[in-house]
């Protein structure tokens, strides 16, 4: 009986053909290793590395338009539950038959004292939960509280809605200041992928440009704060489809209020208690405050799924690594650098305005005038002309630094004098128009303001070690603000546009100032980041050419003074490549080996 033959030929045997196959390339041993493991014939090393950063690049873009709309939904879910809430709860007829003698109100005050009061002490654990969290990580943990905090208000208590917003406070400053340095570092990857073959020829320790990456900052911060102004649109949205239809009519609400306008005092003076014609239905509640927490799901898988890692992993480690203790340092040493000394001021206006939109016009001169059934619409008008005018600030790829900024300024500045003189009579609706008007022209100058503020701090400071502390400082001072609105709450109108104004100017000159300094070449001090202390040595620290070692470890390179304090150079002024590696210890496997690392070769 026959063997039957072999399904697979045996490699290195001869086959009936002989010594060859069918192209004439020797089968048995003497087969060449090329033909058997050799590269691709047709491959193009160029076209393949090409087509790679391009895919890169691609990615970027994915991830700041899933940051952007993820930030979007986030705020539009808050405010829009917030303020449905905050109708509902005011209205004396739903208090008594949804609640009882519970003390809604109370509730209601002490959420709100959660949500202004608590950013205070942000300064102390924001750098510290980005640094630990890592940067994506924690905008989807923020996001998550977001979304604990709608998930609270299907039962509406105070051991629900209380401990909530405490926790929505202390998120809030983690979140902003995440997701601009998120940004920022999307901006910086981007002139990465898009100058490779410059970032090869340089070295990989070689430091790109200064200001190489703020076209792409100026762009990506356009889109993000296009998508974040439509957060404002989007809250109005259950007010239009839903609780408008149980409103009362201005005849109604306005009946006892007196003055608007510059002639105001606190909030809504002399508001009907009832604005509720028909108290809306238990189930319809839920399947409203269902979609809002569906929307919210959305946004936390926006973040989660679409959005990529801001540091590679080893960088993650290198920014862990300077120390916890420096960490909580850092944000309050940066406070010497002249820069940011100049812009708190901006800062601090920053707050202002965008609480002077959603209170101070469109309550005091808006509902206040045309009724709260027309609420949403004035903040519809404020949210796409700031949406719009957001791509204003693509003009800082033509005009001088500080013109969006200026720009911004000198239009709010017009606007606060003209509201100084103008009181709109309550129940009418001839000046309407003139409301829409006022609304998207603020609308324009807060555009210009986030976006020239949020660019200029990602062009002064380059340094991916430095970002997340910038962009705290910037967002607490901002919470700051927001917390004195919140204490200010009763002041008259013209006490409220008077402090606005003097903010606006003392912002716009301080700013005037800080960039004269930087062009008479006045250098900012800027403490040291400390070196990475790495306890465990893997096989990235092996090498002698680290491509993964920060800036800054670069140019500490001889272990002196880790927190020692330096004079940054001018602007423009950038420090040569450094040798990297040669000051490391050995590692215990070259120790065991009798080695001493990279000193001995």
């Amino acid at each position: 009986m026959e063997a039957e033959p072999p399904l697979y030929p045996v490699a290195g045997a001869v086959g009936a053909q002989g010594d060859e196959d069918q192209l004439g390339v020797p089968d048995g041993p003497e087969a060449p290793l090329d033909e058997l493991v050799g590269a691709y014939p047709n491959y193009n090393e160029q076209e393949e590395e090409r087509r790679y950063y391009r895919r890169k690049r691609l990615g970027v873009l994915k991830n700041v338009l899933a940051a952007s709309a993820g930030g979007m939904l986030t705020y539009g879910v808050y405010l829009g539950l917030l303020q449905m809430q905050l109708i509902l709860h005011y209205d004396e007829t739903y208090r008594e038959v949804k609640y009882g003698n519970m003390g809604l109100p109370d509730i209601d005050s002490k959420m709100l004292m959660g949500i202004n009061v608590t950013p205070i002490v942000a300064l102390l654990y924001t750098p510290v939960l980005i640094r630990f969290f890592g940067t994506k990580w924690m905008m989807f943990l923020a996001v998550g509280i977001y979304a604990l905090f709608v998930s609270t208000n299907y039962w509406e208590r105070y051991y629900t809605l209380v401990p909530s917003a405490v926790a929505l406070g202390m998120a809030i400053v983690p979140l902003w200041a995440s997701m601009g340095n998120y940004i920022t570092r999307m901006a910086q990857k981007y002139y990465e992928y898009s100058h490779y073959k410059e970032q090869d020829e340089q070295g990989p320790q070689q430091r790109p440009p200064r200001g190489s990456h703020a076209p792409y900052l100026l762009v990506f911060q356009a889109i993000f704060y296009s998508f974040f102004h439509l957060s404002f649109a989007c809250a109005q949205l259950p007010m239009i489809y839903f609780l408008n239809h149980y409103l009362y009519d201005l005849n109604h609400t306005l009946y006892k209020v007196q003055n608007c306008g510059t002639n105001s005092q606190g909030i809504l003076t002399g508001f009907n208690k009832t604005v509720l014609r028909t108290l809306p239905r238990s189930r319809n509640l839920i399947v409203v405050e269902s979609v809002l927490m569906a929307v919210a799901f959305l946004a936390m898988l926006l973040v989660l799924g679409l959005c990529g890692a801001a540091y590679r992993p080893t960088e993650e480690i290198d920014l862990r690594s300077v120390g916890w203790g420096n960490i909580f340092q850092l944000p309050f040493k940066h406070v010497r650098d002249f820069r940011l000394r100049h812009l708190v001021p901006f800062f601090i206006y920053s707050g202002f305005e965008v609480l002077f939109a959603c209170t101070g016009l469109a309550l005091g001169y808006g509902v206040c005038s045309v009724g709260l059934e027309r609420l949403a619409y004035v903040l519809v008008a404020y949210s796409l002309g700031a949406s719009a005018a957001s791509a204003l600030g693509l003009l800082g790829l033509w005009l001088p630094r500080p013109a969006p900024l200026v720009a911004g300024a000198g239009l709010h500045l017009l606007l606060t004098v003209s509201l100084f003189f103008w009181a709109p009579a309550p129940r009418v609706l001839q000046h309407i128009g003139v409301l829409y008007a006022v609304a998207v022209l603020w609308g324009v100058g807060s555009a210009l303001n986030k976006t020239g503020l949020s660019t200029l701090l990602g062009i002064l400071y380059e340094d991916k070690e430095r970002q997340d502390f910038i962009f705290t400082i910037y967002h607490w001072w901002q919470a700051i603000a927001v917390f004195a609105v919140y204490l200010g709450s009763s002041l008259p109108m013209k006490a409220k546009l008077t402090v606005l104004l003097v903010t606006l100017v003392a912002a716009a000159a301080s700013y005037l100032w800080m960039e004269q300094k930087l062009r008479r070449g006045v250098v900012p001090r800027q403490p040291r980041i400390p070196r990475p202390q790495h306890k465990v040595r893997g096989y990235r620290y092996l090498e002698e050419d680290n491509s993964d070692e920060s800036d800054t470890e670069g140019e500490c390179g001889g272990g002196r003074g880790d927190c020692a304090e330096e004079e940054a150079g001018p602007v423009g002024s950038e420090p040569g490549p450094k040798p990297a590696g040669l000051c490391r210890r050995p590692c215990p496997y070259e120790q065991a080996l009798g080695g001493d690392g990279p000193e001995e070769q």
